[in-house]
């Protein structure tokens, strides 16, 4: 059931953006399946591991190609009521998929703080990420405010939905270049399907340097994140 939803959810996001990008320039279109793991090593201290692929579904027609592939970790540590400190290590492989991509290492810094509010969930993400090639290395700070909240009841039973949005704004500074602004909007359902596992689907918008030529990128998501 969860290949043919994510089928035909495929089929349809290509064929909305298929219609979009006629009248739309720059415009891309990818699909992102990742899986993660979080492990809680203690109370206050937690690991999560990751890969996802990104692949072209929409670039002046419909396709599939595969551009690149993330590995990341994150240690988080509580720091207080709702709030934590992160560090990151991602390293994406690209020049496998893509001839004119470059490998990237990122090294990310992050603070979250979370509010609940009966059944509602806040949440206010600050990054720092220095992203390393070999041509260049970009520094890139991001904010971003979030909303979580079950679709059923007070709280979040197994086999039950959720939905979450979010609103991301970015700034990436290098050398020699003009700084570049971007703005993700990104929603998500979800569902819990036992006490270790959990399934979202979710789509993306991104606008990208909207303060030059604004690049219009969409995705379809999908995530399978396993807790321990």
């Amino acid at each position: 059931m969860t290949t043919y939803f994510t089928r035909t959810a495929l089929l349809i996001f290509g064929l909305l953006l298929s219609s979009f990008g006629f009248c739309q320039e720059n415009t891309t279109g990818y699909f992102q399946p990742d899986i993660s793991l979080n492990y809680k090593v203690s109370a206050n201290y937690s690991h999560n591991f990751k890969i996802a692929q990104r692949a072209y579904i929409y670039e002046d027609d419909l396709l599939y190609r595969v551009k690149q592939l993330d590995i990341s970790h994150f240690s988080t540590v509580k720091i207080g009521f709702e709030q934590s400190l992160a560090l990151g290590l991602q390293y994406r492989f690209r020049d496998t998929f893509d001839d004119n991509g470059e490998n990237e290492l990122r090294i990310t810094e992050q603070y979250k703080l979370s509010r609940v509010y009966e059944n509602l969930t806040i949440g206010n993400r600050f990054r720092a990420e220095q992203r390393i090639s070999l041509s260049s290395t970009t520094h890139r700070f991001r904010y971003r405010l979030s909303i979580e909240v079950p679709l059923k009841g007070e709280k979040l039973d197994i086999g039950e939905p959720y939905f979450s949005a979010s609103t991301e704004s970015l700034l990436s500074i290098a050398k020699s270049e003009k700084p570049i602004y971007d703005q993700r909007l990104t929603s998500h359902l979800g569902w819990l399907l036992n006490r270790e596992t959990k399934l979202e689907v979710g789509a993306e918008y991104r606008a990208e340097n909207y303060t030059q030529t604004t690049e219009h990128i969409f995705f379809l998501l999908t995530s399978l994140i396993f807790s321990l």
